[in-house]
């Protein structure tokens, strides 16, 4: 009777624990895309504060500033679609996990590559020494890829996912920001042929809607 009594107390206390822990994280795991959302939010505001506010007193002297201003407003446009891919990327995968204590360091350090691009796009703006200053970028946007793969093999490795989550959400998201960091490392030689290789980055979309397609072609995974 009495062990009984001290069975029924322990499994209901190891009940409790279970649940308890599976509250916080939940709680963790809202916490870690709140603060992803509030930090790509304010890296798209620093963006749009960067942008040089075209000055003239007359139609065509606005035009002429409009103009001289077009590579800044270009390279807005470029980080703009990018911080906004890596968000929909991360929003798309973090709406199917259940944990993220064993990645929230990888996790950190792409948000850390994302607060740079703002930073980056500036020096890319600058005067001067122009194969410097688009390789940094390339970089920062690389790396930031890099990270955010890290973060998708950590979900993977740990098995992060909630039950019935998409067969192929890591391949085809692996697939994509693959793709978007290629894109940005094999532009950097091409800038010391021609300072036209930016126009390479403009191949991004294309880049993410070829992977999106053939994820949508790949079998299910394996494991």
């Amino acid at each position: 009777m009495i062990v009984g009594v001290v069975g029924e107390s322990v499994g209901r206390k190891s009940v409790e624990s279970l649940d308890l822990r599976a509250e916080v994280e939940l709680i963790s795991t809202e916490r870690l895309i709140f603060f992803s959302d509030a930090v790509v939010a304010i890296a798209i505001t620093l963006l749009a504060l960067d942008l040089p506010v075209p000055g003239g007193a007359t139609n065509h002297e606005l035009l002429v500033s409009l103009q001289t201003n077009l590579n800044q407003y270009v390279a807005f446009l470029i980080s703009f679609v990018v911080i906004a891919g890596h968000w929909r990327g991360h929003h798309h995968l973090f709406g199917y996990v259940d944990r993220v204590r064993p990645i929230l360091r990888w996790n950190l350090l792409w948000l850390l590559f994302i607060v740079i691009m703002p930073f980056a796009t500036r020096v890319l703006n600058g005067g001067g020494a122009f194969q410097v200053r688009f390789t940094l970028y390339a970089v920062v946007q690389a790396l930031a890829g890099a990270s955010f793969l890290l973060v998708m093999r950590g979900i993977r490795r740990h098995d992060l996912l909630k039950p019935g989550s998409p067969p192929n959400l890591i391949r085809g998201s692996s697939i994509r920001m693959t793709g978007l960091t290629l894109t940005f490392l094999l532009s950097i030689p091409l800038v010391f042929v021609t300072k036209y290789a930016y126009f390479f980055w403009i191949a991004v979309p294309l880049v993410a809607t070829l992977a999106r397609r053939l994820t949508g072609r790949l079998p299910p995974d394996s494991d």
